[in-house]
């Protein structure tokens, strides 16, 4: 009996069968959630090995992030997080990394902090807090220029110079603070107190300030610009090769710059909205370090703008329940970065094993899943 070779038509038709439209969205689905149910889960494992309830761990968070007022609480810290979260997004979208988010986020926050007590007593509310929000936009912008230019002349890893520019500017901060812009009517390192009907206004009926709906609106505006703009199909080119971009017409030096300007605007944006939205003032040696903790999430989005607004709003309700939720179970506030590293990790499996099943599409940039996927790799292959 003769047996014949499949034909060009059948060998073309089995390549390109595409997965069913059911499997894809499960495979998308599992990449964003599967991570973060895995991470919940082993964190209550360690919670159960050190003597503590999970389920009271939980259930607090439940209590203090969202019942009766506590999600107002929430949403006031889902502004600052959202739009960080944003600044990253564009950076990575160019498959850059901007790592200096919290030096930027704090030059910001400066801005409003030391700018605002003399710009609220001479002009008014809404013409000072225009110029806070455009000088903490310029003045993140022009610090990110040297990684920037470094990057785009010279090939400079951005990683590093990035994270150089932050610490220097987080000594800056603080030097700032404890000196030309310390108030003198108290004895600890902060500036003046910008007066509470100086600050952003309420959503009426509620005590969330306006800057939630700024970072809301920021996400669409950033999700249409991105996804229906010449320029987020040239960020999109230039992320995917930048070689390929040169050949285009796309000038890569000054869409570094750009870039890396636009990013670090943004974040030192979310500096801004934070003072003006809800501290009023600034302390020596106060970080709360919003990009790290909201790192994973922007990847779990797929760098989505819109889409890694649920995302953001989950890690809003866990931080602000999780930090009472974890000193009633006799926790450090520190676990809730324990559980923002598991994630990370299954994050890393997940993505290993959509990558070997094919399911859905990656949420992370070529060069970061070629990183994470290494260790599980052997000479720079997949194993089989």
């Amino acid at each position: 009996m003769t047996t014949t070779a499949p034909g060009p038509t059948t060998t073309a038709t089995m390549a390109v069968v595409p997965p069913s439209r059911a499997r894809r969205i499960g495979g998308d689905l599992a990449r964003s959630v599967l991570p973060v149910v895995l991470a919940l889960l082993t964190s209550g494992l360690i919670m159960l090995a050190m003597g503590t309830s999970p389920v009271d761990f939980f259930v607090g968070v439940w209590t203090y992030g969202i019942t009766g007022d506590n999600w107002q609480r929430s949403l006031v810290l889902m502004a600052p997080l959202l739009i960080v979260a944003l600044g990253l997004i564009v950076a990575f979208r160019g498959q850059l990394w901007n790592l200096g988010y919290n030096g930027q986020y704090l030059l910001g926050a400066l801005v409003a902090s030391g700018s605002g007590p003399v710009l609220f007593a001479v002009m008014p509310a809404w013409l000072a807090t225009l110029i806070i929000f455009v000088a903490a936009v310029a003045l993140g912008a022009v610090w990110s220029l040297i990684p920037a230019i470094l990057k785009a002349r010279y090939g400079t890893n951005e990683i590093i110079t990035s994270l150089v520019m932050s610490f220097i500017a987080i000594g800056v901060v603080n030097l700032a603070i404890k000196g030309p812009l310390k108030d003198p009517n108290t004895p600890m390192p902060q500036t003046r107190v910008i007066p509470d009907d100086q600050l952003l206004p309420y959503i009426p009926g509620t005590e969330i300030h306006v800057g939630f709906i700024i970072a809301l609106l920021l996400a669409v505006l950033a999700q249409f610009v991105l996804s229906r703009t010449s320029f987020g199909l040239r960020l999109d080119v230039f992320g995917a090769s930048p070689k390929a971009a040169r050949h285009v017409g796309i000038n890569s030096t000054w869409m570094v710059i750009l870039i890396f300007a636009l990013s670090s605007g943004i974040i030192a944006f979310a500096g801004a909205i934070d003072i003006l939205g809800q501290y009023s003032y600034q302390r020596a040696n106060w970080n709360p370090a919003y990009g790290a903790a909201i790192l994973p999430f922007v990847f779990l989005a797929r760098l989505s703008p819109v889409g890694s607004i649920p995302l953001v709003a989950f890690y809003a309700v866990l931080a602000t329940g999780g930090t009472l939720a974890t000193q009633q179970a006799g926790l450090n506030v520190d676990f809730l970065l324990v559980i923002v590293g598991l994630i990370l990790i299954f994050m890393t499996i997940t993505e290993y094993i959509g990558d070997r099943r094919r399911l859905g599409q990656s949420y992370l940039p070529a060069g970061l899943r070629r990183t994470l996927t290494r260790p599980f790799t052997r000479d720079g292959r997949t194993t089989s």
